[in-house]
């Protein structure tokens, strides 16, 4: 089993379906390590090594260790209620939304909405966005006026990752890039 497997079966649990393996997720989404790599072997081979090793090298960063290092939770992107503590921050002027250019039609017509996650996931920077945009296929950007939904009332948050979350982003809000 690859480390990247191994890391896409840790989000599966840590973010969407920890009853999958019985973890239990406390409210702020962390999961007791030693416990986690138990439930996890009875799938599939982790150790604290090879855990420390998938944080470590995570290109997305998608998981944190408490300072103690006895638990550990997935940074965002949960689709079960949990509250990550994130503090609600001015974000920038302009943030990036990539996604696939066959979804473009519906975003125009309703804005970014979260669907089954807790947030709608914006990028920092027009490459990030790009990256997530290509998961899907042709890539679409669209340019996120963030400064003027803050100003407007709007909530943002920035996980310790470095993305930026908002529960809707209406679409009058909305530019595309060409």
């Amino acid at each position: 089993m690859s480390l990247k497997d191994t890391s896409k079966f840790l989000s599966l649990l840590l973010r969407h379906k920890p009853q999958l393996v019985g973890l239990q997720l406390d409210e702020h989404g962390w999961a007791d390590v030693e416990d986690l790599i138990r439930r996890v072997n009875r799938k599939r081979p982790l150790d604290l090594p090879t855990l420390e090793q998938i944080v470590a090298t995570d290109d997305k960063q998608r998981y944190s260790f408490s300072a103690d290092g006895k638990l550990i939770r997935a940074n965002q992107g949960h689709s079960i209620p949990v509250d990550v503590e994130l503090a609600e921050l001015e974000p920038p002027e302009i943030l990036y939304h990539g996604t696939s250019e066959r979804f473009a039609a519906s975003i125009r017509d309703q804005g970014l909405i979260r669907k089954s996650r807790l947030y709608v996931h914006l990028s920092s920077d027009i490459d990030t966005a790009t990256k997530v945009g290509k998961r899907h296929g042709t890539p679409k950007i669209f340019l996120v006026e963030s400064g003027k939904m803050f100003a407007d009332g709007h909530k943002f948050f920035k996980s310790v990752n470095g993305v930026w979350l908002t529960e809707h982003v209406p679409a009058i809000y909305l530019k595309e890039r060409f």
